[in-house]
């Protein structure tokens, strides 16, 4: 009985370890797939990640060409309507040339004659109003002969005036905010 027992004790010795073998085995293969789960998890999300940051820049970009496309926009909303009143403005002046001229006209009783009055009240109407939008006369008689100002229609050697000095406005020049809108014609001396 002794060996049965021996027998029995040592089958069950070798049940218990194959027993562990097989835990061991387990476990490894256990931690195994462990790995391949979390490299797998891993790769999943570094190409999340990946995707993310792609994702990112073409939103970015987007957003600086919608923020690019807003602002030429605007620019062009603020030209197209510059170029409208200089356009507006430059049809305008003959109307206001002629006013000009019909104040200038000397008569004896001027200050008494309603229909002066009135066209002297209607250019200053429109002096105000090409003022109050921005149209500035260019200043002309006196002043140093300037080509992107000046249009020099007529040339007289005199003494009186310095180099290149305007000695008569023929017709008033305009400008609207930096750009000219219609050169002044004037007469330059020596």
């Amino acid at each position: 009985m002794e060996e049965k027992d021996k027998e029995v004790e040592e089958i069950e010795t070798e049940k218990q370890e194959l027993q562990e073998v097989a835990q061991q085995e387990e476990t490894v293969a256990e931690e195994d797939t462990q790995q391949q789960q979390e490299q797998t998890q891993e790769d999943i999300v570094a190409k999340l990640e990946a995707q993310c940051a792609d994702y990112l820049d073409k939103y970015q970009r987007c957003f600086a060409e919608f923020d690019n496309f807003r602002k030429r926009t605007i620019k062009e909303k603020a030209s197209m309507y510059d170029d409208g009143v200089r356009s507006t403005v430059e049809k305008l002046l003959p109307v206001v040339d002629n006013l000009e001229r019909a104040v200038a006209v000397e008569c004896e009783n001027n200050a008494e004659d309603s229909f002066y009055k009135g066209v002297a009240m209607t250019l200053k109407q429109f002096q105000e109003i090409l003022t109050a939008m921005g149209v500035k006369p260019i200043k002309a008689l006196g002043e140093t002969f300037n080509p992107n100002l000046h249009a020099a229609v007529a040339h007289e050697d005199n003494e009186e005036y310095g180099e290149n000095v305007i000695m008569l406005e023929m017709q008033k020049g305009y400008q609207y905010k930096d750009k000219v809108i219609r050169h002044s014609m004037v007469k330059v001396a020596n």
